[in-house]
């Protein structure tokens, strides 16, 4: 049965600015409002070219800036082949009219000092109506190495005070490809394998705090669970049934994994220890199959896939087991639920199966309306979404002609889609948690 034994975790909604609603006023600023249906799109901001003596480095925090930014869900970064500011003369304050004639709300200026392996980063924002003086200032100092990092740091500071809420830059996404585990920055830089051997390793899940991922390996000859650290080191199995020991989510105490076992012949949902892999608790019993468990952000609930009515569905359960109903009611198949992690929401990400086209597209649901929101759509195969930890952006495998196979960003309406770039293909991305 297609993907029935893949999981993955939890973007709930584009946030976007509006002048009537879309933002609140607070302490003398902007805070833009999420929920509020906006009329005036994203917040255009102008991210001016870094200025300083290393060409290479101004150039990097530029562009982190502008994708960092640019896939948050809130703004809009302005094509700076629009800026009509002379930035030489302006130097790191600005000339607000001629921001404002662009159609800018806010501008950053950045400038880099480096030397000896180290760099400076300076970082000013403006809000233009505000006029020349700088809204929100940082500086970050580390190595030439750091340069990336740094930014990122920035750019959710920047978030942070517009909206009040944590950015994910920084964040990584863990994914199997061909037969390894591998880890990358959540833009795609950094790409590693995490796993060594060469048998097959599938199905990465972050644990809570990010300090540990379990995966399904071949590389005692059957499908165990094993736990490793993102820094790498001798993996731990820690679930070793006869069958499958699949499909690993962790509750987010972290102290338990939920996970599929087949054990007594046919697949069934399972809570064992995280720490030793001892069965606390058997969640389905029945003669079909159940399977890719994802555990909701406050613990008490379990999403999962059963083919219990003929075909694929998404269910949720109780934590205890007890409660199991069906929720998704269109489509033949439907596989791979993921919990947005954003409190005051209850929405599932998954993968849907077009009836008329055949191909796979990602949709969200909202629980407690029933809405469903479909993110992709005459796109290839797109399956095994995963939410930022923000809960504000989705990634997700995908499949396209022309374009072959990798991991995108897009806002959970669909817009804003972005490829990450890296070697790989790129199957069950899993987005891990803000690790301080």
């Amino acid at each position: 049965m297609r993907h029935l034994q893949k999981r993955v975790i939890p973007v709930v909604l584009i946030a976007l600015f509006a002048a009537d609603g879309g933002a609140q006023q607070q302490s003398g600023r902007i805070i833009l409002n999420p929920d509020v249906k906006a009329k005036r799109g994203l917040y255009p901001i102008a991210i001016a070219p870094a200025s300083g003596s290393d060409s290479s480095v101004q150039q990097l925090v530029t562009d982190v800036q502008t994708f960092d930014l640019g896939v948050s869900s809130w703004f809009k970064p302005l094509d700076p082949r629009s800026f009509l500011a002379d930035l030489k003369n302006e130097g790191m304050t600005i000339d607000p009219k001629k921001w404002a004639d662009i159609g800018a709300f806010g501008v950053i200026k950045t400038k880099v000092s480096s030397g000896g392996g180290s760099v400076t980063l300076e970082f000013k924002l403006f809000e233009v109506d505000r006029g020349a003086v700088p809204v929100l200032e940082k500086t970050y100092k580390g190595s030439i190495g750091d340069a990336r990092k740094l930014t990122h740091m920035w750019a959710n500071d920047v978030v942070l005070y517009f909206t009040q809420e944590p950015g994910f830059f920084g964040s990584q996404i863990a994914f199997s490809s061909s037969k390894k585990i591998n880890v990358m920055d959540f833009d795609g830089h950094g790409n590693y394998s995490l796993t060594k051997n060469d048998s097959i390793n599938v199905l990465p899940s972050w644990s809570p705090t990010g300090r540990e991922l379990a995966f399904t390996s071949y590389m005692r000859g059957t499908p165990d669970l094993y736990t490793v650290s993102p820094g790498g080191g001798r993996p731990k199995r820690i679930s070793k049934f006869n069958g499958m020991n699949t499909g690993a989510s962790f509750s987010p105490d972290g102290s338990k994994i939920a996970l599929t076992l087949s054990k007594d012949g046919n697949p069934e949902i399972y809570v064992v220890s995280a720490s030793d892999g001892t069965i606390l608790k058997r969640l389905t019993e029945n003669r079909f199959i159940d399977t890719s468990p994802a555990w909701s952000p406050d613990g008490s609930e379990i999403a999962f896939v059963s083919n219990r009515e003929g075909s694929p569905q998404i269910f949720v359960m109780s934590a205890d087991g007890s409660n199991q109903r069906r929720v998704t009611t269109v489509g033949s198949e439907n596989q791979t639920p993921a919990w947005c992690p954003r409190k005051g929401t209850r929405m599932l990400a998954y993968t849907a199966k077009d009836d008329s086209s055949g191909k796979y597209d990602v949709i969200t649901i909202d629980l407690t309306s029933g809405k469903l929101t479909r993110i992709t759509q005459n796109q290839g195969n797109n399956e095994e979404p995963t939410w930022s930890p923000n809960g504000r952006v989705l990634a997700f495998y995908s499949v396209r002609a022309g374009g072959g196979a990798g991991i995108y960003l897009a806002n959970a309406d669909g817009t804003g889609e972005q490829r990450i770039v890296f070697k790989g293909e790129g199957r069950s991305p899993d987005w891990g948690p803000m690790v301080k």
